[in-house]
């Protein structure tokens, strides 16, 4: 993963959450339960262990099942791989820091969001990354328990999968309220980071998605006004070319940006086009117009360093990266999103915001 670019070493920690208010909707005979890892600005990362890009039981069945397709069982080890994180390093806690929720793909792990996380928690941001048990690839649980994701089809699938996702966001909000009061969410009672209560600024939240992520910040943005600005990266507004989702009939009135590539735009798109006619906030719909629909994800970093090492055939590494330049596309898309969180949860006017800059000529501001 490319290193952050921030003032602040990074630091980082996992919880496990279990809400007993709620069945799971794929494993009726419990409660739902959740693995999120929060990465914040730390005081300091000598002395503490790096965070492993995936935990052992993840990484297994990413490589069991061929490592999203580029590589052969055996080839690739994610759980040896390391970030910059330090696990349980001390808080920046000078400031309570603004709250930046992540939602990934559908059946995608929260892990594919890690560059942009650190990226922004070397910022100054706490960034917490939630994983959809039963729908994420693989989600592992304390003392390795591992759950796989369930086979699910149809729009009435769909339909509960985005319901699930907005019940997972905003039950995770919840639970960063318990934190923040000076309790100990995690189901283990496990120790936290010092001064992580402190740090949260549960009124000053933000959040951002890829794929389905996209649409379950916007979708949660429309029912919980706890959430104050939205970044939907490559994820479509609807359930099938006739039928819509709520926050695209519906739109927003709070700042919203679109990030999406060639042939991915409120001009092209109906859903994309129904939601921004509708939205009445602060929005902006940027493209990637070389990018592919993973370029917002870390595979915009590994796909190029492991094609070095696997030669991925040109037409597997376009289909998930596109043809845009790597360092270039990576670069502009921590400009961009770094910069709305500062302008619309900051108060921090950008001019990288108000119209095509330079510095990143792969970037379309689309009108």
């Amino acid at each position: 993963m490319p290193e952050s670019s921030g003032q602040y070493p990074v630091g980082s920690t996992e919880l496990h959450l279990v809400d007993g208010d709620r069945r799971d909707p794929w494993a009726t005979d419990r409660a739902r339960e959740l693995m999120i890892s929060i990465w914040y600005p730390a005081r300091r990362a000598s002395g503490h262990p790096r965070q492993p890009y995936m935990p052992p039981g993840v990484a297994r069945a990413v490589d069991e099942s061929g490592s999203f397709q580029l590589a052969a069982p055996g080839q690739i080890d994610w759980a040896g791989i390391r970030t910059e994180a330090a696990v349980m390093a001390p808080v920046d806690d000078r400031e309570g820091r603004p709250v930046v929720l992540y939602s990934p793909g559908l059946q995608s792990s929260r892990t594919l969001g890690t560059s942009t996380a650190v990226e922004l928690a070397s910022h100054g941001y706490v960034v917490v990354t939630v994983d959809h048990t039963f729908e994420a690839s693989a989600v592992e649980f304390p003392r390795g328990r591992v759950e796989l994701q369930k086979p699910m089809s149809g729009i009435e699938a769909l339909k509960q999968v985005m319901d699930t996702r907005m019940r997972d966001t905003r039950f995770v909000l919840d639970q960063l309220a318990v934190l923040r009061s000076g309790r100990n969410p995690d189901a283990e009672g496990r120790r936290l980071p010092k001064g992580l209560r402190k740090a949260l600024n549960l009124e000053r939240v933000g959040m951002y998605g890829h794929s389905g992520g996209g649409a379950t910040a916007a979708e949660t943005m429309r029912v919980d006004r706890r959430i104050d600005a939205g970044i939907n990266m490559d994820g479509t507004l609807q359930y099938s070319d006739s039928e819509f989702l709520p926050v695209a009939r519906e739109g927003l009135d709070r700042p919203f940006m679109l990030m999406g590539k060639a042939g991915q735009t409120h001009l092209n798109k109906p859903s994309w086009g129904s939601f921004w006619d509708r939205s009445t906030g602060w929005k902006r719909d940027l493209s990637l117009e070389k990018g592919s629909h993973f370029s917002y994800t870390d595979a915009q970093s590994f796909v190029p360093a492991l094609d070095e090492r696997l030669d991925i055939p040109a037409q597997l590494r376009e289909q998930y990266i596109g043809t845009v330049d790597p360092g270039r596309s990576t670069a502009a898309q921590r400009a961009f999103i770094t910069a709305f969180f500062d302008q619309h949860l900051r108060g921090r006017p950008q001019d990288l915001l108000h119209g095509p800059a330079t510095d990143h000529p792969d970037v379309r501001f689309v009108d």
